[in-house]
């Protein structure tokens, strides 16, 4: 025995089974769209409760998923929260794209954004931004509570790179 293929929807053309007329399939059409919207509804539930429970400070936070693409907003306590609440959302299996509406209670400096590649850690990532590879406790202390140890970073997981005071 083997792995056989087949033509998806030949047998209802050839035995006359499984045949739906046009309004049967809007209604499943509309039953998956509609499943599909409760499946991303509970992911943006569970991405407020990720950010609530790591104490980020967010008023009226509220996240919608369509497909790939999360749409957040909120007032944001300060800029760092703000960028977290971005990276939490966007560093989530599924999402591709965070369109960020929030707005920031207490203005600072936009920090830059390393995506990690291969090899890197957070040494090499302050020897490219700081020029001191010594300095990556501030990379990791900016990515707290994400992050919880310095040697857990992986490929694709975008970080946030603060300014140096």
């Amino acid at each position: 025995m083997g792995l056989f293929s087949f033509i998806k929807n030949a047998g209802a053309k050839v035995f006359g089974i499984g045949k739906t007329t046009e309004e049967e399939a809007a209604e499943a059409k509309a039953k998956a769209a509609a499943a599909e919207l409760r499946v991303e509804e509970a992911a943006a539930k569970n991405l407020e409760q990720t950010i609530n429970d790591l104490a980020l400070q967010v008023k009226n936070l509220d996240i919608f998923i369509d497909d790939d693409m999360a749409r957040v907003s909120g007032m944001a306590y300060d800029q760092a929260t703000k960028e977290k609440v971005v990276l939490v959302i966007g560093n989530t299996d599924g999402i591709a794209t965070v369109d960020d509406q929030m707005t920031v209670e207490h203005v600072q400096p936009e920090a830059q954004f390393h995506t990690v590649v291969s090899g890197d850690t957070l040494g090499k990532i302050a020897k490219n931004y700081y020029g001191n590879a010594m300095a990556y406790p501030t990379i990791f202390e900016a990515n707290k509570p994400m992050l919880t140890d310095p040697d857990k970073i992986y490929p694709g997981q975008v970080l946030r790179i603060p300014a140096l005071d």
